[in-house]
């Protein structure tokens, strides 16, 4: 589907929010004319906490990993910018993280999911043959009042990647979380939303086995 189409699905106010992550896909495009991405890589995208995974190769080293996340991005915004961060790298496997600031911005949990069903079948139509993996969306502490909401989303996109082929729904919550339900906070930065390096150390051992 043309990107003009896709943004038929949503407000107009998506212009606005494409100029706030301009710079960022710029630099990817510049980055890969003077680095190449590698053939068939396994893309991981969505907001923050992918853009925020440092030395992200390290964690998954032999695997073909290409970090495409841009900070504070929804996923109306990872649609808008699927046809230049995700499908021309012809990625053997998509490793998505987004929908957290979706809800915190203000939308439902059926919103959230409406929005990953969008995108899905985007990126189905134009890679047919790529794994679609989506990471669930994290408890972090700062957004308690949200996890209803988040937990909805959850649910409904697990519910309907079951369904497709050749799709994984990975569920990082419960080595985020203590027994009595709360969330770890030793695995977050001061603002108790971004994750420290122990954070991204059990998603690495959650994540790892889901890797092509």
């Amino acid at each position: 589907m043309p990107r003009l189409l896709l943004l038929l699905l949503f407000p107009l106010c998506l212009f606005a929010q494409e100029h706030a992550f301009e710079s960022e896909i710029r630099a990817f495009e510049q980055a890969d004319k003077t680095t190449p991405p590698p053939r068939n890589p396994i893309v991981f995208t969505g907001s923050s906490s992918i853009r925020l995974w440092e030395n992200l190769g390290n964690y998954f080293p032999n695997k073909p990993v290409l970090q495409r996340g841009f900070g504070g991005s929804q996923l109306s915004d990872v649609i808008y910018y699927a046809d230049r961060v995700i499908v021309p790298y012809k990625p053997k496997q998509v490793v998505l993280y987004a929908g957290e600031n979706d809800v915190a911005a203000g939308k439902t949990g059926q919103e959230v999911y409406e929005r990953l069903v969008t995108l899905f079948e985007h990126v189905r139509r134009e890679l047919p043959n790529t794994t679609f993996t989506f990471i669930s969306i994290k408890p972090s502490p700062s957004r308690r009042k949200y996890f209803s909401e988040m937990d909805n989303a959850n649910r409904l996109i697990q519910a309907y990647l079951a369904k497709q082929r050749n799709t994984q729904f990975v569920d990082i919550r419960p080595v985020m979380l203590l027994k009595n339900g709360q969330p770890v906070p030793e695995l977050f930065r001061s603002d108790s939303l971004h994750m420290l390096p122990a954070g991204y150390e059990r998603w690495q051992k959650v994540l790892k086995p889901y890797l092509k």
